[in-house]
C-alpha cells in the first residue's frame, strides 16, 4: 500500500525532531558549567581546611598551655616540698667548713643570674638505708638561663669537687627573687642565723607574669605562725 506523499513528510519530520531531542539530551556540560563547579569546589575545600587548620592550632595550643600548667604545679610541688622540710642544720660545701647561717641566700651563690636559695632539707627518702646516704639533703635553687634549677648533692656534705646534680623547673623565667617574713613583715634578705616562719618565691615567667607563691616554714617564733595564716 502506498503512503500519500503528505504521510511521508509527516513521519520524516517526526524522525528529525526525535533525533533533534536524541542529540540534545547527550550533550555535555558547557565550559561555564565546569567553571562554575570548580569555583564552588573550590570555595567548599577552602572552607574545609580553614576549619581543620584551626582546630588543630587550638588543639596544639591547648596542648601547649597544659603542659606549661602541669610544669608549673610539678615545680611548685617540688619547692613546696623541700621549704617545709628545711633543717636546721648549715651547709657544707667543698668539704670546707659549715656556713654560718642555716639558709644561704646571697645574690651571687651558685652562678645565679638573680637571687638564689640554699639550705638541707629532711626527708629525702631513703627506706631502710638501702642507700650510703643521709636522708637529709642539701638543695639549692637558682636562676641560670632564663631556667628556674634545683640543684642538690648526693651527700649532705659535699665533698672537694663534687658537681651539684641540676634539675630545671621552669623554664622562660626572666627574674627570681625571695622573701622572708619574720612574723612582722616580709623581708628580701635573711642574715639570721636562724629560721623565718615563711618564705616566698616570685618568679616573673613571659607568658604568665609574676607568680607568688608563699610557704610556711617550722621556723622560730612557733606562735606567730597563726599571724600569718591570718594575713594569707
Amino acid at each position: 500500500m502506498m503512503l500519500s506523499p503528505c504521510v511521508t513528510s509527516l513521519q520524516s519530520y517526526s524522525s528529525k525532531k526525535a533525533c533533534s531531542k536524541s542529540n540534545r539530551s547527550n550533550k555535555g556540560f558547557t565550559l561555564l558549567e565546569v567553571l562554575i563547579a570548580i569555583a564552588i569546589f573550590s570555595l567548599i575545600s577552602l572552607s574545609s581546611f580553614t576549619i581543620f587548620d584551626s582546630v588543630l592550632k587550638g588543639d596544639e595550643t591547648a596542648k601547649k598551655r597544659t603542659e606549661r600548667q602541669n610544669e608549673l604545679q610539678r615545680a611548685f610541688l617540688i619547692i613546696e616540698r623541700d621549704i617545709t622540710q628545711i633543717s636546721r642544720r648549715s651547709i657544707r660545701l667543698d668539704g670546707e667548713a659549715p656556713l654560718e647561717r642555716l639558709i644561704q641566700s646571697t645574690d651571687d651563690s651558685f652562678a645565679s643570674e638573680e637571687q638564689a636559695i640554699a639550705f638541707v632539707r629532711h626527708g629525702w627518702t631513703n627506706p631502710g638505708l638501702l642507700l650510703p646516704r643521709s636522708d637529709m639533703q642539701a638543695v639549692a635553687y637558682r636562676l641560670f638561663d632564663e631556667t628556674l634549677q634545683r640543684l642538690h648533692f648526693n651527700f649532705v656534705d659535699s665533698v672537694v669537687g663534687e658537681e651539684p646534680k641540676i634539675r630545671p623547673l621552669i623554664s622562660d623565667v626572666t627574674e627570681l627573687a625571695f622573701e622572708y617574713y619574720d612574723g612582722k613583715e616580709w623581708q628580701e634578705s635573711w642574715p639570721k642565723n636562724s629560721l623565718p616562719l615563711a618564705i616566698a618565691i616570685e618568679v616573673d615567667t613571659k607568658d604568665y607574669g609574676v607568680i607568688r607563691r608563699q610557704f610556711l616554714v617550722a621556723g622560730d617564733g612557733q606562735d606567730k605562725k597563726s599571724q600569718l595564716s591570718g594575713k594569707n
